[in-house]
């Protein structure tokens, strides 16, 4: 028996443990009409409603207008007061490791990528952990829907949208399996012993014989018929609705070799929806981006130019200056510690708007545009009657960091909680100081 002892109190330990860093509570389905009332309302489209009333139920908004208009409220319907306050369509995150990485330097957490090169059947929503205590620390600053992507090979496998409040992946997703992303071949590597004009040449060859491959693969997915063939591919069998529209394909490339070769690649494939995920060099060929219905997803504008010879500032202004060449444009968080940064997500918007765009073509950014480039616009991304009661109420400015603070957060009507150890941690510690 006393064998025993160490372990089942190790057990008990480890149980207490989880119970502590579990994640909030998900919110409990809507059971009656909330009507905000006095607030300013920012629809994510471009309009703005001072003095505004927005009433849902159900998680569907059923009116949006002025406070004091006579429109007859529910029973029972819960008025909230938001004078001098601000509200916003859930923020909206694509590109995103959220939830299939924890820890980066403990392996056992990390799962974003799998074996291999050419994935399209891997699916990334049955890996996304709703326990995340990063997930949690996205809904104080707005993020409320985000888009679980896998990364690693050539093609990574399929995205899902899910809502940031769930007790499972299957309860989370809004959009699933909906998207393959592709990493294109990069053309120039790290400089080598060799001399550089023969380097250049090897880099371009082996650019030209990746493209072709990928080119092969995806052509043999879109012949591809499993009753002729007589045996099932897994793999082409997850390729095929990128060729009848019913998928999009992400393609992640930055040069614009890479983004003239991709505008080629679309037309000879005829391939109907492509999403250009990095793009920064993407101005060049922004008429024919435009002309191709491609739309944009740029990099964090928290960056540095890739270029010796580039103004300090492009990072900052390309978000705006792909806006006005008239492409549609979003705002994707990749990069160093992008799990923890995707709560930035605001904050980046705001650098657009600092750098070009007014405060709603900025806000567009991070809901609407990003809701129309994931496919869930007609029901997410924006508050019109009808839609998603996918929102929050903030005490000022969400895309600036001094104004950002919620008090309240719902998703699909559901109340939500905006607690997180971070929060439990300036609570303790705000105590200490206030002494």
């Amino acid at each position: 028996m006393k064998s025993l002892y160490p372990t089942t109190l190790l057990l008990i330990l480890l149980f207490f443990a989880l119970n502590v860093n579990a994640q909030q509570t998900p919110g409990a389905i809507q059971e009656s009409a909330i009507s905000i009332q006095g607030a300013t309302l920012h629809t994510g489209k471009g309009e703005v409603i001072k003095n505004s009333r927005i009433d849902f139920n159900n998680g569907k908004i059923e009116y949006i207008g002025k406070a004091n208009e006579n429109h007859p409220l529910k029973p029972n319907t819960q008025i909230i007061k938001a004078n001098n306050q601000h509200i916003y369509p859930g923020f909206i995150v694509p590109n995103s490791t959220l939830g299939l990485v924890e820890i980066d330097a403990v392996k056992a957490s990390k799962d974003e990528n799998e074996t291999g090169s050419f994935l399209p059947h891997i699916r990334s929503l049955i890996a996304y952990n709703t326990e995340s205590k990063v997930v949690e620390s996205m809904r104080p600053n707005g993020v409320l829907i985000a888009e679980i992507t896998p990364r690693g090979g050539r093609i990574s496998g399929t995205s899902s949208v899910v809502q940031l409040d769930a007790w499972n992946w299957e309860d989370a997703y809004i959009n699933k399996d909906h998207g393959i992303h592709l990493n294109w071949p990069s053309i120039y590597k790290r400089m080598s012993h060799l001399d550089k004009k023969k380097k250049i040449k090897q880099d371009l060859e082996n650019y030209t014989k990746e493209v072709n491959k990928l080119t092969v693969y995806l052509e043999q997915a879109k012949s591809y018929r499993s009753k002729e063939i007589g045996t099932k591919s897994i793999a082409f069998e997850a390729v095929k609705p990128v060729f009848s529209g019913n998928k999009t394909l992400y393609i992640h490339a930055n040069t614009k070799q890479q983004i003239a070769d991709i505008l080629q690649f679309k037309t000879n494939l005829q391939i109907p929806k492509i999403v250009l995920v990095g793009g920064y060099e993407a101005l060049i060929y922004a008429s024919e981006l435009k002309n191709a219905k491609i739309p944009v997803l740029v990099n964090r504008p928290h960056s540095l130019p890739r270029k010796d010879d580039e103004d300090y500032d492009a990072p900052f202004k390309l978000a705006t200056q792909l806006t006005q060449a008239g492409l549609l444009v979003g705002l994707e968080p990749s990069g160093d510690m992008e799990r923890m940064n995707a709560r930035n997500l605001p904050f980046y918007a705001g650098t657009c708007a600092a750098y070009g765009l007014s405060k709603e073509q900025a806000l567009q950014l991070i809901t609407h545009n990003n809701a129309q480039i994931l496919g869930i616009h007609n029901h997410y991304g924006s508050l019109e009657v009808g839609k998603s009661a996918t929102l929050f109420i903030s005490e000022g400015d969400a895309l600036d960091m001094r104004g950002n603070k919620l008090t309240h957060a719902f998703i699909d009507g559901r109340a939500v909680s905006l607690k997180t150890h971070q929060t439990k941690l300036y609570e303790r510690y705000s105590k200490k100081y206030k002494k």
